[in-house]
């Protein structure tokens, strides 16, 4: 197993967006907490139902709007507090490179665009399933993507820990963000665990994609002239 933990790459502006995203994501989760036995029921609500999209319907227990928005409303929900420290840690990592790239509102529409392309790609390969999907990871993976594309030389320290051996490590990211992919795409092979790992392959493509068309100067695939 690795874990980041932090990387080599400075950023030139602080990065509102990527903590305002933390923040609202911790807010949630909070909320979510303090339903208690209710919590689930707000995850059936808020998150992304498959099923329900593709066929414009609404199960018990009813959201208050069409189920479409879901795919928004799932990207700020977890399932326990793991799920939600794990997707935090790799968008405080990576993120605030991205938003000091791409610019503080174009962060924001990269970020639910990633996250819907992720969402989409969970439903086209689950069409019928009745299980919500939750998670910003899908979003986050699109940020991992980019990072990817951007910075393949920038050096992340990283976390190994296989039994009882642990140790921390500098690694180019090309590497470390490569073997995440590569994992995704393996473990979306052997299929089942209850992650959304056709999310995090979706996402993360969204991302490599979309890059190009949100860094600064440019608008669509053409330089802004200066």
């Amino acid at each position: 197993m690795f874990i980041p933990l932090k990387d080599d790459n400075p950023t030139l502006k602080f990065p509102y967006i990527t903590i305002l995203l933390i923040a609202i994501n911790g807010i949630v989760f909070i909320y979510q907490f303090s339903l208690g036995i209710g919590a689930e029921r707000f995850i059936l609500r808020m998150g992304a139902v498959p099923y329900e999209i593709t066929n414009f319907t609404i199960r018990p227990p009813y959201s208050p709007f069409p189920a479409q928005l879901t795919i928004l409303t799932s990207m700020f929900i977890h399932g326990d507090i793991l799920h939600l420290l794990g997707n935090m840690l790799y968008l405080w990592i990576f993120g605030n490179n991205i938003e000091d790239s791409v610019g503080h509102f174009r962060f924001v529409i990269f970020y639910l665009l990633c996250g819907t392309a992720a969402s989409f790609t969970h439903i086209i390969m689950n069409i019928n399933s009745l299980v919500p999907m939750v998670g910003a990871s899908g979003a986050i993976a699109g940020i991992l993507g980019a990072y990817l594309l951007l910075y393949p030389r920038a050096r992340v320290l990283v976390l190994i820990w296989l039994l009882f051996f642990i140790r921390t490590v500098w690694i180019p990211s090309i590497i470390v963000l490569g073997l995440w992919f590569i994992l995704q795409i393996y473990s979306a092979g052997l299929g089942g665990s209850g992650v959304a790992w056709f999310a995090h392959i979706g996402g993360f493509a969204a991302g490599f994609i979309l890059i190009k068309f949100f860094e600064k100067g440019k608008i669509g695939s053409y330089k802004v002239l200066k």
